[in-house]
């Protein structure tokens, strides 16, 4: 347990941002759908974790079990994949969905995560995950990652054993209040505008934007700095940052 007020921590967003959430997006696609090659996967992907993130916003926050989860996994595969001329039945919606699910265990960390996490523990920053979430649906791909040998998971905080959904500034503040720190000597790196910018930055979180996948800024926030790589990241992080 972190006591101190003055110590500096990093936070990571786990999906998109830890590994490559386009992946096992693409593949499911590929796998159920036959999907060309030359399918616009990227601007779909995006698309999908909009809705995503839409739906779950309008029930409230993401949902952790029983059908209104499952309603809402379908129907972030129907709207977004509507916009690219792939109109989807509630059945074949599932089907992408179960395949996407199965797919995301497959997954490895990004080059240069594991060297960074080292390098920030040497230098005494507390490092964890903040993600959104079903709690044993993520824990599992945090175990698929091998994470807990980088992470203990006590510093591993899933918004469905919390309580909050991130953009909510309360599950930021949990954060912060369970360790006893504080907030403008946290910083926090995501790819999702909506829950890791917003939520972050209204919390008062210093805020790294992972926009790897090029998009466009979704509000008048302004993270920190805009990144697209790990060496970008590192860069910041171990300068005198924070």
């Amino acid at each position: 347990m972190i006591s101190n007020s003055r110590q500096r921590a990093v936070f990571f967003d786990l999906d998109d941002t830890l590994y490559d959430h386009l992946i096992p997006f693409r593949t499911a696609l590929t796998n159920i759908l036959s999907t060309p090659e030359d399918f616009p996967y990227d601007q779909a992907y995006h698309r999908m974790r909009y809705f995503s993130d839409a739906l779950s916003a309008e029930l409230g926050g993401t949902p952790t079990h029983g059908e209104e989860l499952h309603q809402m996994r379908r129907q972030r595969f129907q709207l977004s994949l509507a916009e690219f001329g792939l109109l989807l039945t509630p059945d074949q919606a599932q089907a992408v969905q179960d395949e996407y699910l199965s797919l995301q265990y497959a997954i490895r960390l990004f080059d240069g995560v594991e060297e960074l996490i080292l390098e920030l523990k040497a230098r005494n920053f507390v490092v964890g995950v903040i993600t959104n979430g079903p709690p044993d649906h993520q824990m599992n791909k945090v175990r698929a990652l091998n994470l807990t040998r980088l992470i203990p998971e006590e510093l591993i905080y899933v918004s469905g054993a919390v309580g909050f959904t991130k953009p909510d500034v309360r599950l930021f503040r949990h954060v912060t209040d369970q360790l006893g720190l504080a907030p403008e000597h946290c910083c926090y790196i995501g790819d999702s505008w909506r829950n890791d910018v917003v939520g972050a930055l209204d919390a008062g979180w210093k805020v790294l934007w992972f926009n790897h996948r090029s998009v466009h800024p979704e509000s008048d926030h302004q993270p920190h700095h805009q990144v697209a790589g790990y060496p970008d990241i590192a860069k910041v992080l171990l300068s005198d940052y924070l």
